[in-house]
């Protein structure tokens, strides 16, 4: 009886907030806030786009400027972004519970986008992001050291079909593999670890006072490195600096609403996407063309998400009839 009263008032109660106009205006964008695994997955591809979009900028300004200033700059405007944000809502957002893991967030950013600035300047986009692509690999043993989070065999599974397919592209003992692939391999640890301390912060620390305190920290651990190779950017270049930084901070926001969504290691196999968008962009904008192996790995890859998504979103449905029962 209880359940159904309490079925009923929450009925009732969604009837009248469909009747205000406020509810009505922001309604349709609802599903995305939600927690589940295909908005985690939503949020997850949203993380690959713009991530390549950012390589694209920070490999047309490294033309021009040093790699430091160029990740300087968008930890910089990234800052600048979300103070507006922070002080609308008053001082209580500037509150953290977490100081020291705000520090080693941003120190552990600098590093893997420092990295990947780098080499992302060296490397061709698709070739840059499939090394990159190796960051699951890294992530998942974290996730079940540290965020204690069960991995299943299927989850092993889609990891496993996407690494034989990173492998078919990697092309172990190629020519083409030079020591410089070292620098996105480590940028991907450096990710992965990232992640995995953003993932603990999330059950405690708001998205505004993540963003905030890993801009402040990130833009002060960089300053005075910056302030040594400095050159005065353009007006053309400072504009694409901006939307750097801008692009920063919403890979923030769909990592933070990815992880508050669903188990971190279950999104894993989605990075994979990426690829799809750097060999897009890449073909596009720098004619770099993939070759069949690379199209054969990114098969693998493909069909290792797809494999991934599909049980996933079979078992949240079969877990949501079981608990309405």
């Amino acid at each position: 009886m209880t359940k159904i009263r309490t079925s009923s008032l929450a009925q009732t109660d969604e009837s009248i907030q469909e009747m205000l106009p406020q509810p009505l205006s922001t309604n349709p964008f609802s599903w995305f806030m939600r927690k589940g695994y295909p908005q985690g997955a939503f949020w997850a591809v949203m993380i690959t786009l713009v991530s390549v979009i950012n390589d694209i900028l920070m490999r047309l300004l490294g033309a021009g400027l040093d790699v430091i200033q160029i990740f300087f700059f968008r930890f910089f405007f990234g800052m600048l972004s979300v103070i507006p944000l922070m002080l609308s809502h008053g001082s209580i957002l500037f509150k953290t519970s977490r100081p020291w893991m705000h520090f080693w967030r941003a120190l552990l950013g600098v590093g893997a986008i420092g990295g990947a600035c780098y080499s992302v300047n060296l490397l061709p986009l698709s070739d840059n992001t499939i090394i990159m692509s190796s960051q699951p690999f890294f992530f998942l043993p974290l996730a079940v050291l540290f965020l204690r989070e069960k991995v299943d065999l299927t989850r092993w599974i889609a990891i496993l079909i996407g690494f034989i397919g990173l492998l078919i592209m990697f092309q172990p003992g190629a020519e083409s593999l030079r020591i410089v692939a070292l620098v996105p391999i480590i940028a991907a640890l450096l990710f992965a670890m990232s992640d995995v301390v953003a993932k603990k912060m999330v059950v405690t620390e708001s998205t505004q006072c993540m963003l905030f305190y890993f801009a402040v920290g990130t833009t002060l651990i960089t300053l005075i490195p910056a302030i040594l190779v400095w050159k005065t950017p353009s007006w053309y270049e400072l504009g694409m600096l901006a939307l750097l930084g801008i692009g920063g901070n919403l890979i923030q926001v769909c990592m933070i609403r990815a992880f508050s969504a669903t188990e971190a290691s279950a999104l894993s196999p989605f990075r994979y996407v990426e690829f799809i968008f750097s060999a897009l962009f890449g073909f596009l904008l720098f004619a770099e063309v993939p070759t069949l192996v690379t199209l054969i790995g990114a098969a693998f890859i493909i069909a290792g998400t797809a494999y991934i998504s599909y049980y996933e979103a079979l078992k949240e449905h079969k877990k949501n009839l079981k608990f309405n029962l």
